[in-house]
């Protein structure tokens, strides 16, 4: 390992913390006042970014598999961008909005027990679904650093290696994106 991967590997740890703490703070501080219009657009643009991040990585294997370097690549950056704009706007989001419960229907804030009889177990298949995802999303964001640092660095075995991981672990926290989006949007109170 030389030095300029050790200054990388700090790096790619201390972003990870932060994005973490930043997480973590979204749910203590409270919500500024009043919200902005387009907050309400965001939870919608979201779930269109994490279908799109979906087919992109798996556009990006079919890239690779063929051998076809260069697009794998190309593929690659412009699912991270839309990644980073994600958690973009999944932090404003949730600076301003708080969470959604789901199965509240009446949109109250609380779940009555006609509520929580009417979604039965699937409620439970939603949280177990979002416990994985948000799990796996906190564990995946140093992968993908890592993963990209190899590949630009044309450490190509070490790069296939993490990758291993990494590719799976992405396009699970991509998929379950989209699928908590369509869960939990019709118990949005906006």
């Amino acid at each position: 390992m030389t030095l300029n991967d050790k200054f990388f590997l700090r790096l790619i740890w201390g972003v990870t913390v932060f994005v973490l703490l930043v997480v973590i703070a979204l749910k203590i501080v409270p919500p500024p006042q009043p919200a902005p219009s387009f907050i309400y657009l965001l939870p919608h643009i979201i779930g269109g970014i994490n279908a799109a991040c979906s087919i992109l990585l798996i556009i990006s294997l079919i890239f690779i598999k063929r051998k076809k370097i260069q697009a794998h690549k190309i593929t690659n950056i412009i699912t991270f961008i839309l990644s980073a704009i994600f958690l973009i706007f999944y932090i404003v989001f949730h600076l301003y909005e708080k969470d959604t419960k789901f199965g509240d229907l009446d949109h109250n804030g609380v779940l009555s027990q006609i509520e929580l009889s009417v979604v039965g177990s699937t409620r439970y298949i939603y949280f177990f679904i979002l416990a994985t995802h948000i799990l796996l999303a906190i564990i995946v964001l140093p992968l993908i650093l890592i993963s990209f640092l190899r590949g630009f660095s044309m450490q190509i075995e070490r790069h296939k290696k993490i990758v291993r991981w990494s590719y799976p672990v992405w396009l699970y926290v991509a998929i379950t994106g989209v699928i908590v989006y369509l869960m939990i949007s019709p118990y949005y109170n906006f």
